[in-house]
């Protein structure tokens, strides 16, 4: 038999120590979905991308690293990056005040882009960036939709990459600082 989780559950399981805080998951639907282990690759792009970020994002906005974004009573994910302004700040972040989500995607490119890719949409997140950690090929989706995203496209990481959520934010992965 199934059992469908709500968010305030999975977080009572955490507190009390049922559920390791360190262990990832995310809860899609009130079904607690594992999710994949990150490489080296994952790892070094994404402190790549938050020295960038934290040194180059526009005034008016803000990032969280890795944090639990809250879509619904029974739907959490947790993005590598996800974007808000910061009038609205981390506090009150939902699907509403999100601007754009960025994965790093290691092992997990066909989930990212298929099941997680409709969840971002389904919810109105404006813009989602899905960045190949090896070949650094980022794939941009925007005009949420119900069937997903309605604009679609590939950057090569030779490219810049210029978010439209995001007033200023851009990087060009090639010009990266190595970690």
């Amino acid at each position: 038999m199934r059992r469908r989780w709500t968010v305030a559950e999975i977080e009572a399981l955490v507190r009390a120590g049922i559920i390791d805080e360190h262990e990832r998951f995310e809860l899609i639907g009130g079904e607690i979905v594992p999710m994949n282990a990150k490489g080296i690759h994952h790892e070094l792009l994404k402190n790549s991308l938050n020295l960038h970020f934290a040194t180059t994002i526009p005034g008016a906005f803000r990032f969280a690293v890795e944090t639990t974004f809250r879509l619904d009573e029974d739907s959490f994910i947790e993005p590598d990056f996800i974007f808000f302004r910061k009038a609205d700040g981390l506090a009150n972040l939902n699907p509403r005040t999100a601007l754009l989500a960025v994965e790093i995607a290691d092992y997990s490119l066909k989930w990212d882009l298929g099941r997680k890719a409709r969840i971002y949409a389904n919810f109105g997140v404006p813009e989602l960036w899905v960045v190949e950690a090896v070949s650094r090929v980022v794939h941009v989706r925007r005009r949420p939709g119900l069937e997903g995203y309605d604009e679609v496209a590939k950057v090569s990481e030779d490219q810049p990459l210029v978010s439209t959520a995001v007033p200023g934010l851009s990087v060009t992965l090639s010009t990266l600082e190595a970690i």
